[in-house]
Order: structure tokens, then sequence, then C-alpha cells
């Protein structure tokens, strides 16, 4: 009788204790409470920042116990800087910007990402001058109006002209490890311009070696002023400053970077290796946080978009106008003025698994470094996998996203199987110059371009 109610008691006791545990225990306890709560993102002003603002003014990271600030960056450079230096604890970065700091181009740092931002995004604007002179080498529909996807092949007689003329054809990109700076060069190889070689290793990082085309650094938000004065002939960039340009009426896109490879990884959120070791629970909730605003950006067939362009729109976040947002958020692009056109995935946020940390996306930017110098030596396929491996971390984008399964805020089917998930997209053929890319034979791939380093070659 007496261990009967021992018995009893000890299940009242342990139903208490259980009980108390439900009402106190607070909500990010499942995978343990923020080493952090109060944190500093930085980003620089362009729309793909998108699933930081709305992860913040939707209240997803205060729904993990995270306080966020969100703070603008004067460059890409500054931004990593306060990354690596823990004045920020992580940031809205370029792809390639965690892969390039952790090999050591440029700036030397084991820099990570769980999550990736966006796809697609860019594009390539040129000067009215250039654009008038290109026109004649575009092909036109029976509406008569350009013929699109338009190759680099109509801007090559035009800067031969400037060749022949001694004069240098000079473009900006944002940053040399950019998505901007690959998708610029890949566009104009394949046109028959070669964009130039790095050789780091000689200490020549203008990346201007044997190029037709001079390419240079230019922020985001200066160049469409910088191509108006005309330093500039043309650039690659994310929005909305190629659409400022059609708004301003001094340039016209000619390609997007949807064209020149459909669904491409743009940016990333990256933090230091440090960082992420000592807050590992703090990083998986801000990961959670990242994969509900990605997902809100492209529900309902991008229907949040309007709300989502009017918090872009204030001066804290891009600070450019309503209307030069919406023309490429909403699933719309206007080329020249007057010629807007469906393109409905210019901007992705988290359909086709938008937000998965690829390692075939990493393998194909160190690709990219590598064929145009940047990766001076010549390196083996199992060192782009190492690398890419090092970087990208696709264990902890899965932890985050199983979790948001748990409580029910998404579904299995929203997400890659992680069970069978490699992180190896299927071979992909949708590139502007028809050349298939395979992320698990890199040198393979190298070998197929007319322009750029081989596998074995070095400056």
């Amino acid at each position: 009788m007496l261990k009967k109610k021992k018995a009893l008691l000890s299940k009242v006791i342990s139903s208490a204790v259980l009980a108390a545990s439900l009402v106190t225990v607070p909500a990010w306890a499942a995978i343990g409470e923020p080493e952090k709560e109060d944190l500093k993102f930085g980003f620089i002003k362009l729309t793909d920042m998108a699933p930081l603002a709305i992860a913040y003014e939707k209240g997803f990271f205060e729904d993990e116990g995270l306080y966020v600030t969100l703070e603008a960056q004067a460059n890409w450079k500054v931004l990593l800087d306060r990354v690596i230096d823990g004045q920020l604890d992580g940031a809205h970065m370029l792809a390639g910007q965690p892969l390039g700091a952790t090999i050591g181009f440029g700036t030397q740092s084991h820099i990570i990402t769980a999550f990736s931002m966006d796809l697609n995004g860019n594009a390539i604007t040129v000067s009215n001058d250039i654009w008038s002179q290109m026109k004649q080498h575009v092909p036109m529909g029976a509406d008569g109006k350009p013929v699109h996807p338009i190759k680099a092949d109509a801007l090559k007689p035009v800067v031969e002209k400037y060749q022949d003329e001694g004069k240098p054809f000079n473009m900006g990109m944002v940053f040399p490890v950019s998505t901007h700076n690959y998708e610029l060069r890949y566009w104009l190889a394949a046109g028959g311009i070669h964009p130039g070689y790095y050789a780091p290793h000689k200490g020549d990082t203008s990346g201007t070696i044997d190029a037709d085309a001079l390419l240079s650094v230019t922020p985001p938000p200066q160049m469409p002023a910088t191509m108006e004065a005309g330093t500039i002939y043309g650039y690659c960039v994310g929005e909305p400053w190629n659409q400022q340009a059609v708004f301003k009426g001094i340039g016209v896109p000619v390609v997007t970077d949807y064209e020149i490879w459909k669904d491409n990884p743009e940016k990333v959120f990256g933090v230091s290796k440090t960082w992420a070791d000592e807050n590992p629970n703090t990083h998986l909730r801000v990961v959670k946080a990242m994969i509900r605003a990605a997902k809100w950006l492209d529900d309902n067939n991008n229907g949040n978009r309007p709300e989502a362009v009017e918090i872009l729109s204030r001066s804290e976040y891009v600070g450019a106008d309503y209307d030069v947002i919406a023309n490429s958020m909403t699933g719309t692009f206007e080329y020249e003025k007057g010629d807007k056109r469906e393109v409905p995935d210019f901007n992705v946020f988290f359909r086709y698994n938008a937000t998965y940390p690829y390692y075939s996306d990493a393998i194909w930017y160190l690709t990219q470094m590598r064929r145009w110098g940047q990766i001076a030596e010549p390196k083996s396929d199992r060192w782009f996998m190492d690398i890419a491996k090092k970087v990208y971390r696709p264990d902890i984008y899965a932890e985050a996203a199983k979790e948001l399964i748990e409580e029910g805020k998404m579904t299995a089917d929203m997400f890659p199987d992680f069970a069978t998930e490699d992180g190896f997209k299927s071979p992909q053929t949708h590139f502007i110059d028809g050349i298939t890319y395979d992320g698990s034979k890199p040198n393979e791939y190298l070998k197929k371009f007319e322009i750029g380093l081989k596998p074995e070659d070095k400056i």
C-alpha cells in the first residue's frame, strides 16, 4: 500500500513538473536558447536583401527570441570586413564572398553560409549610345522589338570599333568575387569578347590581362550615375539599379542573368565560422526566420510582393521609388523604355529550393574564379568539393528546416528530401552559350570554354 502511495505521489509530482515546464520553457527550447539575442546584420541597398527586411518586419526574428538591427553598409568590402572583425553578426553577401574569403582571394577569413537568399535578380545595362550601336546587330521580332536573349555577339563589333580607335571599353561590376563579375564575364566571353584575367600570384588583381573590355568595381547605387557621366559604358548589377537607368532614360538593360543562367544563385547570408561555432542555436534561429521570410515573399504566386516593395522602398532599406522596385519585383522587367515583358522568375526567394545552399552552386563560383585566374594554380576536382563543403552548410539548413516542419510552420514537401539530398543539382543546361554544367566535374567543365583558363593553365 505504501509503495502504491509513493508511486501515485511520484506521478503527481512528475505531472506537475511537466505542466510547469510546458508553461515556462521558451519557444526556442527545442533546439536550445539562443546564445546571443541582440544581433546586428548588414546589407547592401538591393532588392535581394528582402529576406532580412521581411524577417524583421513580419516578426519572424522575434518569434525566435532574436532582437535584430539591420544596417546598410557602404560597399561589399566594408560589409565583409565588419563581419570578419565582429562588428556585424552576419550579412547579406555576394555568393562568392564566403568562398573568396575562405580561399584567401583578397581577404583571408573562414566565412560560411547555411542560407541562399535568392535566385536571379541581376541584369546587364548599357548606355543609350552603346545600345544604339548594338541594336543594328540585334535580331528583331515581327513586333519590331528585339529578340531576347540578346547575346554579346551584338556588342562585339562595338568593342572592336573602340579598340580600332584606341579607346578602352569600360564596364562596371560590383566586386571581384561578385555574381555580377562572373555573369558579365560569362556573357562577354560567350560573345567572343575577352573580359581579362587576374594574376594575384603576380600582384595583379585588376582582372584586365588580355582584356577586350575592362571591368572595374562600382558600388551598386552609383552605377547609373557613373554610366551617365561616361566613366563606364555599361554595367552588371542587381535591382533596382538597372530599372533606374530605364526610368532615368540613360540606358537599356540588354540581358537578365535569368537569360545568362536560368535560376542562378545570387546572394547568401554569411557569418564567420567562429561566430557560427560560438552561437549554433542563434544561427539556427536566424536561418529559420529567414526561411519563413523567403517563403512569404514567394507565397500566393508573388501575391505579397506589392507589400514587400513598399517595405523595400523605405529609406532604411533600398530607398528607391516604389515604381522602380516594383518593375522587377512584381514579375515584370522593362528593357527599352516601353518594352516591358513578363519575367515572373526575375526574383525568386523560395520556390525551386532557392534557399538551400547547394554544393554545386559553390563549385560553379569556384570554377569561374579558376577560369579567370583568381585561383592561380590548377586544382583537383576533390579540392573544389572540399572547399564547397567547408563554406556551404546544408547540414545547418536542414536542421533549421526540420524544426520548422516539426513546429507546423512548414511542410516537408517545401524542401529537398533531406534523406537523399547530396547537395548537387542535376547537370544544368540553361546557359546562354549552351554549355552544360555538372558540379561533380569542375575541371571537365572548365575545358569546355573557348575563352578562359583551362584546368592546367597558369598565367
